[in-house]
């Protein structure tokens, strides 16, 4: 008897991405964008199928996560934004309640819901997440949804 494997692949370009995007802390989050339009792109998705919905912060990304989801227009959902860690819990909040969020979408909806939202300690660690030496979270994120069309794909055959 031999293991049947089922994964995604990055060569399945015929997708359509929504990119869902905080404009809070712009100075990062807009590397994320690139890195996320980037990934894209140099995995064969054309620009057509790409379009990027922008909200205030990372607060309001699974409200409008779950409207694109609604739409039934797209593939996949990116999810792109960053809290970053001040002096009040208002980090906690904003950090759970965003990933709880688009995570419910993506169950709700069957539609994959990759979570690009930065959630870090200090301004350093939002730079190096957004293409430094921790990489583009962004780009990852295209990647994971990606992946998940493609995975989506075989299971439902």
């Amino acid at each position: 008897m031999s293991i049947q494997a089922i994964e995604g692949t990055f060569t399945d370009s015929d997708g359509r991405y929504a990119i869902v995007v905080g404009r809070f802390n712009a100075f990062v989050v807009e590397s994320l964008v690139d890195g996320a339009v980037d990934a894209l792109k140099r995995h064969g998705v054309a620009e057509a199928n790409i379009r990027i919905i922008r909200v205030p912060g990372a607060f309001e990304i699974p409200l409008a996560v779950k409207k694109v989801a609604e739409q039934k227009r797209d593939d996949a959902i990116i999810a792109l934004g960053a809290v970053i860690r001040g002096g009040t819990p208002h980090f906690e909040y904003v950090s759970a309640e965003s990933a709880k969020g688009v995570g419910q979408v993506s169950l709700d909806f069957g539609i994959p819901v990759a979570n690009g939202i930065l959630t870090v300690n200090s301004i350093e660690q939002a730079i190096e997440r957004a293409g430094t030496k921790a990489g583009n979270k962004g780009a990852e994120a295209a990647l994971s949804a990606l992946e998940m069309v493609s995975l989506l794909k075989q299971l439902e055959g």
